[in-house]
């Protein structure tokens, strides 16, 4: 266990001068953007309410290397970590080392969520974590640029393609040189995950695997997604987005370098931050359609706390995740640092929808974001490998998405047995 918990960076105490200090709670919350910042904010309004301390525990950026980090303290028991931030596609996976928080949450405190999130964490019969924070794929836009070259922002993927070539071009004549098209997340992980599985939904070629727990990534529409985007890459997209996760391509985009982005909420935020050299000439929608016959789709993404089963203080610790995902702490968030609230109520906020336009304009996208196949469970990860494993070798030119989607259709289906998953 020593080594373990050896690799991790030292946790932020958080002390409130003055008071008795029964407990301590030790949280894991994020690292991406403002995530640990905000997080803090708020465990630090709860240790001044209560008197307790709270420990902030580093995680990586990599959504699946924190999973492995999890994974590695929850499989031996550790006491060391009460308050766990679990993504919206883990209850499958980790839902033997969580505390049941239904004693805790009434359920008209639970009402006020999204259902299917509340659904979504819910695993036989167990609530092991209470919605936080919800996301969805948005695109950004540089709209200053669009409109100094004639341009509207894009319907359809084809004509983001064109869109981005005519701005590139002309800003390249006028001695932009660092400008490219459009950046997003296409390192071999998680987000790339996300970002395929809405280009698949948005040319119509499913979900990787359907709602009866059927493989159906091999498909012509697939095919044609993937292999669209991989055109775009050394040409719309630069080589090296091959590299980016959420904060790479954030960071383009952000510097000024990059006409569109695809990224989550939390980028708006920044991008509009005082000291960002774009503030102000950011434009955001929902993502394009894969075509006139296509659809506008986002995959739906945001973060739960669940407290582990192994707490010295499990009574405690419910009550941090109670005040976290509370209104007042969620609208707080959501001003400032744009996570999207789980609370209905607050989409209709007149303060927050004054301060983050894009939550009330795209509430419908956020309610009906495309889900990962999470119907794999404790696969999920497994699933998540080989598909995404598939799309990147398509996109960093090893072959055609269809003989890459047929290899990894054929190792998907041996995990799922014939579609039985559970």
């Amino acid at each position: 266990m020593k080594k373990a918990l050896a690799g991790l960076a030292a946790a932020v105490t958080l002390v409130t001068p003055g008071l008795a200090l029964a407990e301590k709670l030790v949280i894991a919350c994020g690292s991406v953007g403002q995530e640990a910042d905000v997080c803090k904010q708020g465990a630090e309004a709860w240790a001044k309410k209560t008197g307790h301390t709270v420990e902030l525990m580093s995680v990586p950026t990599d959504a699946g290397q924190q999973l492995a980090q999890f994974q590695q303290l929850l499989a031996a028991g550790s006491s060391d970590l009460d308050v766990v931030r679990i993504d919206v596609v883990w209850p499958g996976i980790v839902a033997n080392h969580f505390v049941d928080l239904t004693p805790y949450f009434p359920a008209e405190v639970l009402q006020q969520h999204f259902q299917p999130i509340v659904k979504n964490n819910t695993v036989n019969g167990k609530l092991i974590a209470i919605p936080w924070f919800t996301d969805a794929g948005l695109l950004y836009y540089r709209k200053d640029l669009l409109e100094k070259h004639g341009q509207k922002p894009p319907t359809t993927w084809q004509e983001l393609a064109q869109t981005a070539k005519t701005v590139v071009d002309a800003e390249k004549k006028g001695g932009n040189a660092k400008l490219v098209g459009y950046v997003f997340q296409g390192k071999a992980y998680e987000g790339l995950t996300c970002n395929a599985l809405e280009w698949v939904d948005s040319f119509g070629g499913g979900t990787i695997v359907d709602a009866k727990g059927q493989v159906t990534l091999n498909n012509p529409k697939a095919a044609e997604a993937i292999d669209f985007f991989a055109g775009l890459i050394g040409n719309v997209a630069p080589k090296g987005v091959l590299s980016y996760e959420e904060e790479g391509a954030r960071g383009v985009f952000q510097k000024g370098d990059a006409v569109f982005m695809r990224n989550w909420p939390y980028a708006w935020a920044l991008a509009n931050a005082k000291d960002s050299p774009i503030a102000g000439k950011v434009g955001v929608m929902a993502l394009p359609k894969g075509g006139a016959e296509g659809k506008s789709t986002g995959t739906l993404g945001g973060w739960q706390l669940g407290v582990s089963k192994y707490s010295k203080n499990p009574q405690l610790a419910a009550d941090l995740v109670k005040y976290l995902t509370g209104p007042e702490e969620q609208k707080r968030r959501a001003l400032v640092a744009s996570f999207n609230p789980t609370i209905m109520s607050l989409y209709k906020d007149a303060e927050l929808l004054k301060a983050n336009p894009f939550i009330g304009e795209l509430y419908n996208t956020f309610v009906n974001a495309v889900p990962r196949p999470t119907i794999t469970g404790a696969k999920y990860n497994q699933v998540s490998t080989e598909f995404r494993n598939a799309v990147y070798a398509t996109l960093s030119g090893k072959g055609k998405a269809t003989d890459q989607l047929k290899k990894a259709e054929e190792k998907i289906k041996k995990l799922g047995k014939d579609g039985k998953w559970q």
